[in-house]
């Protein structure tokens, strides 16, 4: 018996061009793969019954050779301020968080790449869950495509990877979301609205820096000294912030630095200094990010006219500096957050130098 193929497991010009040797191969013209193709991700449907435009036999033949796989929206909440955060349950049980946050014309999406976290940054619920596995490419973009079911549905103008996992640590299925987000046959959205949030995994930088599309790299700084930031985030101890700025040195669009405020942790003035020797260095822009209160993990918000302080100094600097407006405080909306309140906690895995993600037994 032929194998049922995960049809968005592949990239949307394989895709299709699977779908358009199906259709010949049970005796339909070529155009009705290309017909299926864009239910995918142009169009999505739930299910190939629900393919109206192709007749049904085709339907029934496709449904038995290919597996239209679903995300199971398991919980919502929405907040006042037009945040709406979404629990996802996979088919093997975990479960995933994605973001949508509204401002003006913009409709960004905050996707998830791995369920849990390996890497046990100091302040991040994720992180405290511990590792289960990394997501594959349908899981990635599917939470895109399961928001076009929504009620209203959500269409996306921007990608962030920012939700749970190091998107960079799980380059093969990010590699393949990236390529479904980006083709017009995908999702079509534009190179430059999607930007992958990493802790400074180089060999991902490397990957991602050798892609034609301008995507966008928004690295997590938080400290601007290795002695402080190996405290929060004990990744600094493979990948220091040397190493790391010289990649975002060499890549060749302009990088983003996204720092959470930590009172009295790494707000100083003395601080903001070092953060912005580090940003001149690689002409990076600072995202300065007040501290989720439901994600704290122990720490204490830096307090607003502390945070206006150390952006004056890197403006003084003369470092572009925004500081992000913290959505979705009345939902739960700290990454991971959500999640944890489900699910209890698991023991941290162990990460090795090639990107991949061993889970503790």
């Amino acid at each position: 018996m032929t194998p049922v193929t995960r049809i968005l497991d592949l990239v949307p010009e394989d895709a299709e061009h699977t779908l358009r040797n199906f259709a010949v191969s049970v005796g339909e013209a070529p155009y009705r793969g290309s017909q299926a193709a864009r239910h995918l991700w142009q169009s999505p449907a739930r299910s190939f019954a629900d393919m109206s435009d192709l007749p049904a036999s085709l339907r029934e033949r496709l449904a038995e050779r290919f597996s239209l796989d679903r995300l199971e929206l398991v919980d919502e909440r929405r907040s006042t301020d037009g945040t709406r955060k979404f629990l996802f349950r996979l088919g093997d049980g975990q479960q995933i968080e994605t973001v949508a946050i509204p401002e003006r014309e913009r409709m960004t999406l905050c996707i998830s790449s791995q369920a849990g976290c390996a890497l046990q940054c100091a302040f991040c619920a994720t992180g405290a869950m511990g590792f289960a596995r990394n997501l594959n490419a349908f899981e990635i973009a599917g939470q895109v495509r399961e928001l076009s079911f929504v009620e209203p549905a959500i269409k996306p103008t921007n990608i962030v990877f920012m939700g749970m996992g190091e998107p960079l640590m799980n380059w093969p299925a990010v590699d393949a979301a990236l390529s479904i987000l980006n083709s017009p046959k995908g999702f079509g959205i534009g190179a430059r609205r999607i930007t992958l949030s990493t802790v400074g995994w180089l060999p991902g930088i490397e990957s991602l820096a050798a892609r034609k599309e301008q995507f966008r790299l928004a690295i997590s700084v938080h400290a601007p000294s290795d002695a402080l930031r190996a405290t929060l985030m004990p990744v600094n101890t493979k990948f220091p912030l040397a190493d790391v700025i010289a990649a975002a040195a060499r890549f060749d669009r302009r990088v983003t630095f996204e720092y959470v405020m930590l009172g009295g942790v790494n707000d100083q003035e003395a601080h903001a200094r070092e953060l912005a020797a580090l940003a001149r260095g690689c002409g990076a822009f600072v995202n300065l990010i007040p501290l989720h209160p439901g994600g704290a993990m122990g720490f204490t918000p830096s307090a607003a006219a502390q945070i206006d302080r150390f952006a004056r100094v890197l403006r003084a600097a003369k470092v572009e500096v925004a500081v992000r407006r913290s959505r979705g405080l009345d939902i739960a909306a700290a990454c991971g957050q959500l999640r944890t309140e489900r699910l209890a906690r698991r023991a941290p895995a162990t990460t090795d130098v090639d990107r991949q993600v061993h889970e503790t037994a």
